[in-house]
């Protein structure tokens, strides 16, 4: 047999140091490949970890083959090999009928379904897709389940404000329309009415502006007397006066004595206490009771310096709304004295018409 030249021995083995850096170069690019692949499918488990999406792979039999991470309150390990009806009885039946359904169409299906679960119910969004292997025959399903549990709560609440707003819309055209009939069946003009009617709607707003405030929770007394008699409080002989502790008013009572302080101050002003420069106005208040539902909230509005009072001889509007909707539509006792140095009105408001702030 013939011996290889050297030559020919040189070129064989250039021949493999080339291949074998070839090979080198593809390893070398194979391994940064599989780098990049690996930091991408890491930033895809952080940002499912980070969201409320699952992604889950079933076969043609509906087990669970891999889950990117824990759902609905059962670990990965909990989920694998096992179908929706093992997992989750109650709602299980339905959602295998979806997936068969789009396993035998070959069709996307999307759902959103309620799961109770131990933290309570928690509703989810489900995509479906059919997957296909290289030869585009259906093997299985890949599907996305979103936690929407925040949107639904949100949507129920949602319609909660609209009906309440609905209702609270309905409540205050009715206030509005008693206080247009009202005004005008005490206004001796149509330029009188115009201006007491304005006069009444600002000071219904007034009240309204405190309660969106405070979110329609209520409205603090204090906050609720400064909003009415700002101009005669904010001044450095301010002639009105005002103590008490804090008391929170309900909604509803907080726009009927809104409006009662407006046609006191206004009554007030034109021919009581706050028409005259040393007239003065003391408004003082109290919580009475235990601590029981017999509680109470004693309310004091006292005129003095001012002129002589008159007795009255009709009932006005102003006199209607203090008198008539505090005792009527709040359960409030009222007492409206014109006594000749001034006139006094002392309200009892029942507990149930404030919030508890102690």
């Amino acid at each position: 047999m013939a011996r290889d030249t050297p030559a020919a021995t040189a070129s064989e083995l250039s021949k493999v140091q080339d291949e074998c850096r070839r090979l080198k170069a593809e390893v070398a690019a194979q391994a940064a490949e599989l780098s990049l692949l690996r930091a991408r499918f890491a930033r895809y488990e952080t940002a499912l970890r980070g969201s409320h999406v699952v992604v889950y792979t079933q076969d043609r039999d509906l087990r669970f083959t891999s889950v990117s991470h824990d759902m609905m309150g059962r670990s990965v390990s909990d989920i694998l090999g096992h179908t929706d009806q093992e997992l989750w009885p109650a709602e299980g039946r339905a959602i295998a009928a979806l997936k068969r359904d789009a396993l035998s169409s070959g069709q996307s299906k999307r759902t959103e379904m309620a799961f109770e679960d131990a933290p309570g119910q928690h509703w989810h969004d489900l995509h479906i897709e059919p997957l296909r292997n290289e030869n585009g025959e259906i093997v299985g399903l890949t599907c996305a389940s979103v936690d929407v549990t925040d949107r639904k709560e949100g949507e129920a609440h949602l319609r909660l404000l609209l009906r309440e707003l609905t209702h609270r819309s309905k409540n205050l055209l009715a206030v509005i329309q008693a206080m247009a009939r009202q005004t005008a069946r005490h206004a001796g003009s149509t330029e009188s009415f115009l201006a007491q009617f304005s006069a009444r709607l600002q000071a219904l707003a007034a009240s309204h502006d405190l309660l969106v405030r405070e979110s329609w929770h209520g409205a603090s007394l204090s906050e609720l007397i400064r909003s009415q008699l700002a101009i005669y409080l904010d001044r450095d002989d301010a002639p009105v006066s005002m103590a008490g502790p804090d008391v929170a008013l309900k909604p509803e009572a907080a726009q009927s004595l809104g409006l009662a302080l407006h046609e006191l101050s206004s009554n007030a002003a034109r021919f009581g206490a706050l028409s005259v420069p040393d007239g003065r106005v003391s408004i003082n208040w109290k919580r009475i009771g235990n601590g029981g539902a017999d509680d109470a909230l004693e309310f004091d509005w006292q005129e003095q310096l001012g002129p002589k009072v008159k007795a009255r001889r009709k009932q006005g509007f102003g006199s209607m709304v203090i008198e008539r909707n505090l005792a009527r539509s709040r359960d409030a006792e009222v007492d409206l004295t014109f006594a000749p140095d001034g006139l006094r009105c002392h309200l009892v408001i029942p507990a149930n018409q404030f919030l508890d702030s102690r």
